[in-house]
């Protein structure tokens, strides 16, 4: 994936209009809340100069004790205004930001959807992915200083800088003099943090594997039956300790430029105290503008630090993980037309090839094969054949790179990817386990065909025992119910596949867990349910292949033989070799 460039108005153009597109009219709420607020500021400072000018003249008896009361008043309803839009920003600002953190990576998982599968093969890509998901979170953050800046920020300091100029035109002036070094050490900043982002997010991939080696479900009890806790919990600590050898540098790095960038906003904060003071004496301006000013020099200074050190310091860390979010958003997509399957044209593939990215060999070399309406094809050969990438390119999830692959009569390479899975059902070596109930487990394959009996029938076709078991029984510990057997999975997974509307269903060696019996006797259920369909059966076990129609032996990313297992074995070629083999296994067991 390349390293797409982002102006800076382009960039923040997006990250805005995301959040108007995900907020919408909460969003415009909070941000007229903002401006409401920080007009506040700016009266509030103006509110206190004519207090403290009513004070001032009360004290020397040129006003009375009611003439003071109403400016007082004032100043006490501006303040108390200030306090109920800050709390009613707040609780809108949060209402937003939990509202849109979901819709971010909502609008992340479906672009990954429909990004091409061959992506998922490349370290690079997924090294992205992982900034990408980092990316979504700060995607509000980003949003909110974005829009804080033109909405309370701005409001507030040219209503401020308007009151300054009015008090000494060189005022305003100084102030944002001293707001120009922080600004430059916040660019600075961002360009830190991107680098570390661009650094740490392979090292962060590789430690949170290193975590879930250690503590999740899924790999506990190895981990802990081989002994192997110490050695993931130094693999742990490692790629841990550089990531935090490389944020410490960093944050090393950018403290000192702030420093000395801040070392120079504090001068100017002198300079405009010296102007203040000056002006005062010299009898330019009241002393009620000068308390007011004074008073509020803090606040103005506090308030540009807030922006500088606090907002733009937060999202310098955030752009770089941000941009990679619209990188992987900004992704080529697969297309292709719609079509309708055909499976009465079977499934033909014609001089494909495949190479995973990264890698100088090619998985599949100028295959083909077709396989006919009614026919079962049962794919054998060693490991690292190439069977599993065959099926995947056969199934139109992988496009091959050169040749081409017809699924019931539509090229995989340009039709839409709905058009074909639409027709197609599997159930593959790593098949999932989810955490639902028994009836979701199975209907999730085809959740627009929900029906009782046809899930008590395929339960029962696929040979998984209910016994004690409901459809709602929850299949998951963790949330307070039952775990299967890894025989019971292996059928539950098998099941939806057959559950699944299909005219071309493959098994991609799912069967790992069950005796060689039991797993003849699912296949030939399995071939009895594909009847009248394309079907692929993917087994280690050769005495399992012998009930398909034809036997494809692959070795080398290539077909070097084909036939009924008859035929196969008369050859005495690798089929035959492999026959024996397995043959003398089971004869040495016995």
């Amino acid at each position: 994936m390349k390293n797409k460039k982002y102006g800076v108005f382009t960039f923040t153009g997006r990250v805005v209009a995301m959040y108007c597109k995900a907020s919408k009219w909460y969003g415009l709420l909070e941000q007229t809340l903002a401006v409401i607020h920080g007009f506040s500021w700016a009266v509030g400072i103006i509110a206190t100069q004519i207090l403290f000018d009513a004070v001032t003249d009360a004290g020397a008896g040129e006003l009375g004790f009611w003439q003071v009361v109403g400016p007082l008043a004032v100043l006490a309803a501006v303040t108390i205004g200030q306090q109920i839009l800050n709390g009613a920003e707040n609780f809108t600002q949060s209402v937003v930001e939990e509202k849109n953190m979901g819709t971010y990576m909502a609008i992340l998982q479906r672009k990954l959807q429909r990004i091409p599968a061959k992506s998922f093969e490349d370290t690079a890509f997924l090294d992205n992915v992982n900034k990408a998901v980092e990316g979504s979170d700060g995607l509000g953050i980003l949003a909110f200083v974005f829009l804080q800046f033109f909405t309370f920020y701005c409001v507030f300091f040219v209503a401020v800088g308007v009151y300054l100029f009015w008090l000494s035109p060189m005022l305003p002036l100084v102030i944002l003099a001293s707001f120009v070094p922080a600004l430059l050490g916040q660019i600075a900043h961002i360009k830190i943090f991107s680098k570390l982002e661009e650094e740490n997010a392979p090292q962060r991939r590789r430690y949170e594997y290193f975590q879930k080696a250690i503590v999740d479900r899924e790999f506990y009890k190895e981990t802990r039956i081989l002994g192997a806790f110490r050695y993931f919990k130094g693999l742990f600590s490692e790629s841990l300790m550089i990531v935090t050898r490389k944020t410490w540098q960093t944050e090393r790095k950018a403290a000192i430029v702030r420093l000395l960038l801040n070392l120079a906003s504090f001068a100017g904060l002198g300079a405009s105290l010296y102007m203040l003071f000056t002006a005062t004496m010299a009898g330019d301006i009241s002393v009620g503008a000068f308390a007011a000013v004074f008073t509020s020099l803090s606040l103005i200074f506090g308030i540009m630090d807030e922006i500088v050190t606090g907002h733009f310091g937060v999202a310098s860390e955030y752009i770089g993980k941000v941009i990679n979010y619209f990188r992987v958003m900004d992704m080529d997509e697969v297309k292709g037309e719609k079509g309708k399957l055909d499976f009465s044209k079977g499934i033909v593939a014609d001089n494909i090839s495949f190479t995973y990215p990264g890698r100088d060999t090619a998985a599949i070399s100028n295959v083909s094969l077709a396989i006919a309406q009614g026919e079962t094809i049962a794919i054998v050969g060693e490991n690292g054949a190439g069977k599993s990438t065959f099926v995947r390119l056969l199934m139109g999830i992988f496009h091959s790179d050169g040749g081409t692959v017809k699924i019931g009569g539509l090229d995989s390479a340009t039709t839409h990817p709905n058009s074909i899975f639409n027709g197609v059902s599997s159930v593959f070596q790593q098949y999932q386990r989810y955490k639902m109930t028994l009836r979701d487990n199975v209907e999730i394959s085809d959740m627009s065909s929900s029906a009782t009996g046809k899930i008590h029938d395929i339960l029962k076709k696929a040979d998984f025992n209910e016994d004690g078991l409901e459809l709602d029984s929850m299949l998951s510990p963790e949330f307070d119910g039952i775990d299967l057997s890894g025989g019971q999975w292996q059928r539950l997974a098998i099941a939806r596949g057959l559950y699944r509307d299909n005219g071309f269903i493959v098994l991609d060696e799912p069967t790992a867990a069950i005796d060689p019996i039991e797993e003849t006797r699912i296949y030939n259920q399995f071939k009895n349910l594909a009847a009248g369909k394309c079907a692929i059966v993917v087994t280690h076990r050769l005495g399992s292949a012998k009930l398909a129609d034809r036997i494809v032996v692959m070795d080398s990313g290539a077909i070097i033989d084909s036939g009924t297992h008859e035929e196969l074995l008369s050859r005495a070629g690798k089929y035959a070799q492999m026959w024996t083999a397995q043959a003398a296994w089971y004869e040495n067991r016995e």
